[in-house]
């Protein structure tokens, strides 16, 4: 499964109208249409200066980590309905010492494209292997920075030469294995004009996608310059160029047209709030939700889900946006 395509026809098609009554019928029909995003640790290995890790206090908060059999009724509870799964929301999945057995367990219940977010520090040809193995389809890698100086700086704690040997880890074992590699690179008005010499500084074989995010607020973080409106008129012609190297590498680009139409609104992103499903050793989809006892059918019925979904087919768009806040983010491929 292309989960690129996917996103392109959520963005091509219009009508939010058409899309609940599509994820009203996936329900009905108990088919999968859920993004299940899943924390297995609460704890992270980096201080990333745009993370709330650098929030001392929130981070007291973060304790916990999945029991190993608690997994086997997380993947019974949610798992059939999971058109993704994604490992690693917003922790490091790296630290949780069974990781292959959540690929494997997604595998077992045929979940059609299993991803893990990481900040790629601790991984290695031997860890990234038995992933591969389990059935691992993507890895997504935080980045923050194109120079090791700033990239050490913005990610605090980590190590440069970890991060380019895990890329190169990856440029071997794409020998031997299919599966892909996307960067996600969270840009702001002290690293964003590196991007012009990102391909002088990583292996354009080492990665499949390119992904180009402003700064957002994510909670009290030690870097905390959200306004990147003074890079307006240099973002075109920049991105420009990082769009034309990533076509020489035959890599996918991700990244807004331009920094106005943040400012906008997204209509593609509607259905967010439907499809997403996070889990944690906190948190399981929705408040009540005893997941360790009744299934994600039996409590959507309890719910009312198959109502709320069909009710918003005839909701006005104005409606719909005063139930979300989402950030206005468009996505260009190549």
């Amino acid at each position: 499964m292309n989960i690129y395509k996917l996103l392109q026809l959520n963005r091509k098609i219009k009508s939010h109208r058409i899309k609940f009554l599509g994820l009203f019928l996936l329900h009905k029909f108990n088919k999968r249409y859920l993004a299940v995003n899943l924390d297995p640790v609460l704890a992270c290995n980096l201080r990333c200066k745009m993370c709330y890790f650098t929030d001392a206090d929130y981070v007291k908060t973060l304790k916990g980590q999945f029991k190993e059999d608690d997994l086997e009724r997380v993947a019974n509870a949610i798992f059939h309905r999971a058109l993704k799964l994604q490992i690693g929301c917003g922790t490091e999945p790296t630290l949780y010492k069974n990781l292959e057995k959540i690929v494997a367990l997604g595998k077992q219940h045929k979940v059609p494209y299993i991803s893990i977010t990481t900040n790629a520090n601790l991984l290695t040809k031997e860890k990234i292997e038995p992933l591969l193995k389990a059935g691992i389809n993507e890895f997504t890698i935080s980045l923050h920075g194109v120079t090791k100086e700033s990239y050490e700086s913005f990610m605090k704690k980590a190590s440069y030469e970890k991060f380019q040997n895990a890329l190169n880890a990856f440029v071997e074992l794409k020998k031997d294995y299919d599966f892909k590699v996307r960067i996600n690179y969270t840009f702001n008005k002290d690293n964003f004009y590196e991007l012009k010499d990102f391909f002088r500084h990583f292996n354009g074989k080492s990665f499949d996608i390119l992904q180009l995010r402003p700064i957002q607020k994510i909670g009290n973080t030690e870097y905390n310059d959200f306004d990147v409106s003074s890079l307006e008129s240099d973002y075109i012609n920049l991105i420009k160029n990082v769009r034309q190297q990533c076509s020489n590498h035959h890599i996918t680009l991700m990244a807004p047209n331009n920094l106005s139409v943040l400012k906008g609104k997204n209509d593609s992103s509607f259905v967010f709030d439907y499809t997403f499903c996070y889990i944690s050793p906190n948190k399981f989809w929705k408040e009540g939700f005893n997941w360790r006892e009744e299934s994600f059918n039996n409590f959507s019925k309890k719910i009312g889900w198959s109502k709320l979904l069909f009710s918003n087919i005839f909701k006005s768009k104005s409606q719909l946006r005063s139930l979300s806040n989402k950030l206005n983010y468009e996505i260009e491929f190549n």
